[in-house]
């Protein structure tokens, strides 16, 4: 046995003793369970010589690409440094310069931010912000959101698999249809709510994209009846469907926006939560309650230093004009490839934060199968084409965690035209499989026996 075979069972055995041993489970019965050796840009090596195309981002974390040298230098030289890191006990300058280049990039009013590590955690700092500016408690969202998996975070969440099990959330949480506005005036109606959280557009609820009137209208009525307009923006933002903010396209002007994930080139976690001044010192009215919200991580100077150097790439290679571009280019690729599959309803989204939703088939001869797949697991279907992408097309993606007949591509925003070739290619074949060949569904009979046997 090889020593680089060695150190990986090694580390996995770790990993199922002491961290997760369910997910190693799942990676093994879905074939994805390899060591990765070298990421760069959209590319990913593995040990074993294979090269895996990422078209996930890590959930749209990797926005500047895997390892982006301009982020890596950046955060090197600020370790030379030996400067401080976390003292925790000054007024952290690239906290500043990072603070003031998010509110310039956002505009509409937003002025000030509060660092954390997570978008879970951002979202609980609006939660926190929200009810202290309005004096209320109830809570607003959408149906097949996603916020996060902290409680308050969780409490906006409606999917009953990602609350099984936690016990009482926070009360007086609400949730209306996405694209509603008749359902949400009811609710707001009541003037019992402090804040309405929102994704612009939804990502892991099918990256569905609200009519052109919704997010304004939404906002007209937060005002109206003195709700403030949260607009979560941790997989959306940072140029990722073009503009800074996906609020952007809508012509919204949120009174809080939640960023995280790529807002640090995927190497460092943090987040920021962005306000105006009125709600910021709601919580901050005195130098007393100077400290009466915090965080550990929140303004370490790796993180504002790798933020800082995102931004400069973001900007400095434009990448949000690339994620327009190629976004245009990938969505219209995608719909000539796959035009004529019944199993296959529509490619949407914006930039390069796009779905292909799969829809049951017709013909008797794909039903049968996939009603009986559906019928062991709703995520089935989705699963064997995650599967087959990543083995037989060295694709990386996945589906929605909130609609399992929706497919990612949101790929990082460095992406190359014949990498998007090459991921059109490879969906084409296996949506080719999946309408003219027993194999799709034999192998997906032979995943479902595994699943149930481990």
């Amino acid at each position: 046995m090889s020593t680089m075979l060695t150190a990986e069972r090694l580390a996995t055995g770790a990993y199922c003793d002491h961290v997760n041993p369910q997910w190693v489970k799942l990676l093994r019965l879905l074939e994805m369970n390899l060591s990765y050796e070298r990421c760069v840009g959209a590319e990913l090596f593995t040990a074993d010589g294979r090269r895996i195309l990422d078209f996930l981002s890590g959930y749209c974390v990797h926005n500047t690409g895997h390892n982006h040298p301009a982020i890596v230098s950046a955060l090197k030289a600020e370790l030379d440094k030996s400067g401080p890191v976390m003292l925790q006990s000054n007024a952290s300058e690239p906290a500043g310069e990072l603070a003031e280049r998010l509110c310039h990039l956002a505009g509409g009013g937003l002025s000030k931010v509060f660092f954390a590590s997570s978008g879970s955690e951002g979202v609980e700092t609006a939660i926190k912000f929200a009810r202290a500016f309005t004096g209320r408690v109830a809570l607003l969202s959408c149906d097949r959101a996603f916020h996060g998996l902290t409680c308050g975070a969780l409490s906006l969440m409606n999917g009953e698999y990602w609350r099984k099990g936690f016990g009482p959330l926070l009360p007086e949480t609400v949730t209306v249809p996405f694209g509603d506005l008749a359902a949400l005036e009811k609710e707001l109606a009541t003037r019992r709510h402090a804040a309405f959280f929102v994704e612009p557009i939804q990502a892991e609820g099918g990256i569905r994209v609200p009519e052109p009137g919704y997010l304004r209208g939404a906002q007209e009525l937060c005002r109206r009846y003195g709700s403030l307009l949260v607009a979560d923006e941790v997989q959306t933002g940072m140029f990722r469907t073009g503009p800074f903010l996906a609020s952007h396209h809508f012509g919204i002007t949120p009174d809080i926006v939640v960023l995280a994930k790529a807002l640090s080139g995927g190497l460092v976690p943090v987040s920021a939560v962005l306000m105006s001044d009125a709600v910021h010192s709601s919580v901050f009215s005195s130098f007393k309650r100077s400290i009466v919200h915090a965080s550990t991580f929140g303004e370490n100077s790796l993180s504002m230093r790798a933020g800082l150097a995102t931004l400069d790439v973001l900007e400095g290679e434009g990448l949000g004009e690339c994620a327009v571009q190629m976004g245009m280019d990938l969505q219209r690729q995608l719909a000539e490839a796959l035009s004529g599959y019944e199993m296959v309803r529509e490619v949407r989204g914006k930039g390069l934060l796009l779905g292909i939703e799969f829809t049951a088939p017709r013909s008797f001869t794909l039903r049968a199968p996939f009603e009986a797949f559906a019928r062991i697991h709703p995520a089935m279907f989705g699963q064997i084409l995650v599967m087959r992408l990543f083995r037989d097309g060295g694709i990386l993606t996945q589906i929605c965690g909130n609609d399992f007949m929706v497919l990612k591509a949101a790929p990082p925003l460095v992406v190359t035209a014949p990498q998007l070739a090459e991921f059109v290619r490879a969906v084409r074949d296996v949506v080719e499989l999946a309408h003219h060949s027993g194999s799709f569904w034999s192998e997906a009979l032979g995943l479902a026996r595994r699943a149930i046997s481990v």
